[in-house]
């Protein structure tokens, strides 16, 4: 592999860390809220369920205040923050030249049993923050950093569950 072709090393993560508070502390000081994703998701897929069935978001109370009538759902900040930061994470992959298309996974384990498990699980984890109102970054930052005890137990929930699950599915990546 010639030198021109390979990655630049990660930033260190304790600069990537205090950044990550900086812009934490601006979004609190300049929107009054933290960070998220799942609400811009929501929002994005919410768009795309009202130019297919404009009458299904009229008779649902919840997606009612997001698209109703004339509102449109994509007029919200947390929909620019959630393209920025996909914007954003792929122009720093490719200054970092890491964009390529792969399959990470354990040897024991083929390309279509792991592209299944991450759909299923990213399904479960988009569900999971629907139900919870909020995804796991929007709950361990923005909660976090406010002290919210309700997010402190979720991380700890979050992080117990995920070393329970890990024990029963590690067979697919040792």
């Amino acid at each position: 592999m010639s030198t021109q072709s390979r990655a630049k090393p990660y930033m260190n993560p304790y600069l990537a860390g205090t950044l990550l508070g900086v812009v934490l502390f601006l979004a609190f000081f300049i929107t009054g809220t933290g960070l998220g994703a799942s609400g811009g998701l929501n929002r994005l897929l919410v768009y795309g369920q009202n130019l297919v069935a404009p009458e299904h978001i009229d008779q649902v109370p919840y997606l009612l205040k997001m698209a109703g009538g004339s509102t449109n759902p994509l007029e919200s900040w947390i929909v620019f923050l959630t393209v920025g930061t996909v914007i954003g994470g792929f122009i720093s992959g490719l200054f970092g030249r890491r964009v390529k298309f792969e399959t990470n996974k354990g040897p024991r384990i083929d390309n279509k049993t792991r592209w299944a498990m991450a759909f299923i699980g990213g399904g479960l984890m988009g569900y999971g923050a629907r139900l919870a109102r909020g995804c796991t970054s929007g709950q361990a930052m923005s909660g976090g950093a406010v002290l919210s005890v309700g997010s402190w137990a979720f991380m700890f929930a979050v992080f117990a569950g995920a070393y329970a699950l890990a024990y029963f599915l590690r067979r697919y990546w040792n």
